[in-house]
């Protein structure tokens, strides 16, 4: 079975403390305590900034041999780009995390595109565009709109060795059923938690107030032991960081998974049950 590790989405969060730091800790301090506990973050600020190769050295340099980093493209690669800055954007970002990637800890780069990121012509050659700018990163892609989920898709990711990222949200109309699919080498699971009542109109602290009850962790448990039979890492990461509810949550996932796992063979399969295939330019995804 693969490895499979556990983190949260982000972690500088001043309401953090008293659940995972000391009250009163600096901020500065967060990322080596976190780093404790923890072998996993994905860092959500470089959707907002780009990312700066000093910082990011400064994060290699602050956390253990084995802690790995993902991190969230920045806006202009999935909510504003366009084939014609691409290159540009990608370039920019490329250079603010060189550093993680030549020390052996970036787990992967993360392309959250926005439920408006419809599935057509433009956008699939944009994907796949945006995909050969990446080269040797380990790349991953979230779609939020449904009209994603189809077969031709996780084809051509895999062709492409694109990790899929695999999300818990809300089931609401037209966003992601929840899946369980590898596509590369690594998986990747991202926990939104389930709050119907802000996801659309909530901004981005009560959109993902929410927390998981054990039976709620408990269904995942058989899809991620499915998942490590494909793939050498599993990523399983919580982003509902509201009120330091992803510490917890992924602090009993982790407890319950490794409980359940440690002398007990995997029982679920992954399939797709999806045999539509489409054709089109080989440019897209």
């Amino acid at each position: 079975m693969s490895t499979v590790t556990f983190g949260t989405s982000g972690y500088s969060y001043k309401d953090w403390e008293g659940i995972l730091y000391p009250p009163g800790t600096r901020q500065a301090d967060y990322l080596g305590i976190y780093a404790q506990e923890f072998d996993l973050v994905e860092l959500n600020f470089a959707y907002y900034k780009m990312p700066d190769a000093a910082l990011s050295r400064r994060m290699a340099a602050c956390t253990g041999d084995d802690f790995q980093f993902t991190i969230k493209g920045h806006k202009s690669l999935t909510h504003e780009g366009n084939v014609a800055t691409v290159k540009r954007d990608a370039d920019q970002f490329k250079r603010g995390i060189d550093p993680l990637f030549a020390a052996g800890k970036l787990a992967g780069v993360l392309m959250q595109f926005p439920f408006s990121f419809h599935y057509n012509d433009v956008n699939r050659t944009y994907v796949d565009t945006l995909s050969r700018q990446f080269g040797e990163f380990p790349l991953a892609i979230e779609f939020r709109n449904r009209h994603w989920q189809r077969q031709s898709v996780y084809d051509g990711l895999r062709d492409r060795n694109i990790t899929l990222v695999n999300v818990d949200e809300p089931q609401l109309p037209g966003l992601p059923e929840q899946t369980s699919l590898v596509t590369a080498e690594n998986g990747y699971v991202r926990f939104h938690g389930r709050n119907k009542e802000n996801w659309w109109k909530g901004d981005n602290v009560s959109r993902y107030d929410y927390c998981y009850s054990d039976s709620e962790l408990k269904e995942w448990i058989p899809r991620i032991q499915a998942m490590a039979l494909q793939a050498a890492t599993i990523m399983v990461v919580f982003n509902n960081h509201s009120k330091g509810q992803a510490v917890q949550n992924v602090r009993r996932l982790r407890d319950m998974f490794k409980k359940l796992t440690s002398n007990a063979c995997p029982t679920a399969e992954c399939r797709i049950n999806n045999t539509q295939k489409e054709t089109g330019n080989e440019n897209q995804i």
